[in-house]
């Protein structure tokens, strides 16, 4: 589930992104893209949208069939600079990291990974579970103060949620109405997963910006249908959003205070500058200390190398 991002995604060049000042409704597609042994939906980011708020990407994983000794079958790999943040609808996911982490993940729970300056995972069958696997990953770009620190893994085995505004609210990170996740979170934002069986309004803050991915069921925002396989940007200046509701719905809402930083995504990694990137696919390359070791049966990815390294010229 854990990326990669690539030149189709998100051109590697450092730059900001516009964030409209009024609401507005961009429907975009999202990309079909394969991870380990699972087909994904990547909704963000894409080219003139890299995040919402401090959220970086989204990938709509499954649904997929596994069997006890083949899931997603992603094997250790690198991060820098943001976090990753798992939740399951359905199924379950063994995830290992350089910490020693290691934690089956199972719907109605959170896998929280800081990256800080350097950690690798994998993402694995869990040798017991067998039958569908459907979630979302999604990354957070890490602020300048923390992007630097040391990596850092929480497991959530229960989150809050309520009936709330109409809907059944699971709060995945930050705060939703009286709802807070004890998920940490680095700069201000929210995902909350909402159950929606019927029209519903739900509360936002109007400096923040947010968007929307459906997983199963179908929503309309503003009269523009917005089905699985689609973001939905929101932009700022709402304090309350119209779902129009007519089928079981599962969708994610994200948003955030916009992003200012300049940041620069290839791979597996987010940072600031194309030299960060380098080295980090350096260490990967020659396998040194710094990413540590994941104590999985899976190969290593190989490391792919950014467009303007010397060795692609």
């Amino acid at each position: 589930m854990s990326g990669p991002v690539s030149a189709v995604d998100s051109p590697p060049t450092v730059a900001k992104v516009s964030h409209p000042n009024a609401p507005c409704v961009e429907v975009t597609d999202s990309r079909d893209e394969q991870v380990g042994d699972i087909r994904v939906r990547r909704a963000l980011p894409r080219k003139g949208r890299r995040t919402v708020g401090a959220w970086c990407f989204a990938d709509h994983m499954g649904p997929a069939d596994v069997t006890e000794n083949s899931g997603l079958d992603v094997g250790p790999h690198p991060h820098i600079g943001l976090q990753t943040v798992t939740w399951l609808i359905e199924g379950q996911v063994l995830h290992r990291d350089s910490l020693g982490s290691e934690q089956v993940i199972k719907p109605g729970q959170l896998n929280l990974m800081t990256s800080g300056s350097a950690v690798s995972h994998a993402e694995e069958a869990t040798g017991h579970y067998r039958g569908t696997l459907e979630g979302i990953q999604l990354w957070v770009a890490l602020p300048e103060e923390t992007r630097h620190g040391a990596a850092a893994f929480e497991h959530h085995a229960e989150l809050p949620q309520s009936d709330v505004y109409g809907a059944v609210a699971t709060v995945l990170v930050g705060d939703y109405g009286d709802l807070s996740s004890p998920a940490r979170h680095d700069t201000p934002l929210v995902g909350v997963d909402l159950s929606l069986h019927g029209p519903t309004t739900v509360p936002l803050r109007p400096e923040w910006e947010y968007a929307i991915v459906v997983l199963e069921g179908a929503v309309g925002i503003g009269g523009k249908p917005l089905p699985p396989g689609k973001l939905g940007y929101l932009g700022l200046g709402r304090d309350e959003l119209h779902l129009d509701v007519r089928e079981a719905t599962r969708a994610v809402l994200l948003g955030g205070q916009p992003f200012e930083e300049p940041i620069v995504m290839w791979w597996n990694f987010v940072g600031r500058h194309r030299s960060e990137i380098d080295e980090a696919y350096a260490s990967w390359v020659r396998q040194d200390d710094r990413f540590g070791r994941v104590r999985s049966t899976l190969p290593l990815i190989p490391a792919k190398a950014p467009f303007w390294h010397a060795d692609q010229v």
